[in-house]
């Protein structure tokens, strides 16, 4: 019996900051643009918050990546208040 070797994400990697500035980035272009649903951009944005939110939280976080996550956190909200309001 072979075992599997498939490498296992480390539990304590967390997001790049850049890669969830980038989705956050894309929706708001998408949003602008019309060119997504607004319930898919409301989907998305959820996932973004619960992450964001789950990162910021976290004790072991340094002061200076907790202060980026924290104003990505405030960006999301913001976008997803204007969806709200677009209705």
């Amino acid at each position: 019996m072979t075992q599997d070797e498939t490498p296992k994400p480390s539990t304590d990697d967390k997001p790049d900051l850049e890669h969830l500035d980038a989705a956050l980035t894309h929706v708001d272009q998408q949003v602008s643009s019309g060119s997504i649903a607004s319930g898919a951009a409301k989907g998305i944005l959820y996932s973004l918050i619960e992450t964001l939110g789950a990162l910021v939280g976290d004790p072991d976080l340094p002061a200076h990546a907790r202060s980026g996550y924290e104003g990505l956190l405030e960006t999301a909200r913001e976008l997803r208040a204007r969806l709200e309001h677009s209705k």
